[in-house]
């Protein structure tokens, strides 16, 4: 399964770098490379907006690796949990954006 984000924020030079390092991060823990795409950003109303492509390559693991922290996050479809899990999981690590599940295919 392939989920679609859209990442939202006030400060995306900023975020971008805490982001980018905290994905990095999942993605050696997952044992997993190029888990996701993003897309060029694009600034509205004083907030930026990136798409994002979160590969099955790197969530799968995920959800794996933190099945319980995810199970007990928000939400009542699995995707909603995880994406609300995902947005916890970089706030933890000082990156203040809200994510929002696009699609999943």
């Amino acid at each position: 399964m392939t989920y679609y984000i859209q990442i939202s924020t006030i400060d995306w030079p900023k975020d971008r770098v805490l982001f980018e390092d905290t994905l990095n991060t999942l993605e050696k823990l997952c044992d997993t490379q190029n888990g996701y795409i993003l897309n060029e950003p694009v600034s509205k109303f004083g907030w930026t907006f990136i798409d994002m492509i979160l590969k099955a390559d790197l969530h799968m693991p995920m959800e794996q690796e933190f099945a319980e922290q995810i199970k007990k996050s928000k939400g009542s479809k699995p995707e909603e949990k995880f994406t609300n899990f995902l947005t916890n999981y970089l706030e933890n690590n000082n990156c203040k954006i809200k994510l929002k599940l696009m699609q999943s295919n």
